[in-house]
């Protein structure tokens, strides 16, 4: 089986050190489903083409937190992941009472028109009512590894994290993050993003959250043929511009 959480970054022409990146979240269920909402119906309604890299028990098993990027806007400097665990350097690893490993994607990028760096972390957290403990340890791992960054880099950070957005979870990432949805002056679709399949969502548990970006604007997709939807999440997708101070 292979699921994905997914984050597509896409650099926009613009004058050097203020290119504004189009970036997406979206959390594609897993082929798991019978029916209408079968893998096969679903595909052909995909957003991006999607290449996957490691999977969250390592290798080539379970979900992937993939990060989609333009070759020719975006260059790689490095790449990895880490575990949401007290282990987070071993691969597949799991505490905290969680049944399944939970991990982190993340990528250093160039902008090839002289725009500078940015780092950018992708993720699916815990899910189940009972996981608030995990969830913020899983948020404040992430955030250790954000402090070991220069104070001045440009941060991404997307994913599904399973919460709503009052609660602890996002105060303590949003604390030095911005929200791109309650940052950007022009939104469109619907705040809430998890709809199960059915075009209603009724939770915002997919965000952008950046540091050294402005959201302009950031909108909710809700494509769809008929009764049929790609995922069980509705993408997000924002478009940033980076602040002057944060200008490498």
């Amino acid at each position: 089986m292979f699921a994905c959480a997914l984050a597509v970054g896409v650099s926009v022409t613009a004058s050097a050190g203020t290119t504004p990146l189009r970036v997406m979240t979206f959390n594609v269920r897993v082929p798991v489903d019978q029916g209408a909402n079968a893998w096969e119906n679903r595909r052909g309604l995909m957003v991006q083409v999607i290449r996957a890299r490691q999977g969250r028990e390592g290798g080539s098993k379970g979900e992937h937190m993939g990060v989609f990027y333009r070759t020719d806007r975006l260059e790689v400097l490095r790449f990895g992941d880490f575990w949401l665990s007290d282990t987070p350097d071993v691969p597949g690893s799991i505490t905290w009472g969680q049944p399944y490993p939970r991990m982190v994607t993340w990528a250093r990028f160039r902008l090839r028109d002289g725009g500078g760096t940015f780092d950018y972390l992708n993720t699916h957290f815990p899910y189940r009512d009972q996981d608030v403990r995990p969830r913020m340890l899983s948020a404040a791992e992430i955030l250790r590894w954000i402090d070991q960054l220069p104070a001045d880099a440009r941060v991404i950070l997307t994913g599904d994290f399973n919460c709503a957005p009052d609660t602890p979870v996002h105060a303590k990432l949003t604390a030095g993050l911005h929200d791109a949805w309650i940052e950007a002056a022009t939104r469109s679709g619907p705040a809430r993003t998890f709809h199960n399949f059915t075009g209603t969502p009724d939770r915002r548990i997919d965000w952008i959250l950046s540091r050294g970006f402005k959201a302009r604007t950031v909108s909710t997709v809700t494509t769809h043929e008929g009764a049929r939807y790609p995922s069980d999440h509705f993408p997000v997708v924002a478009e940033l511009v980076a602040t002057p101070a944060a200008v490498q």
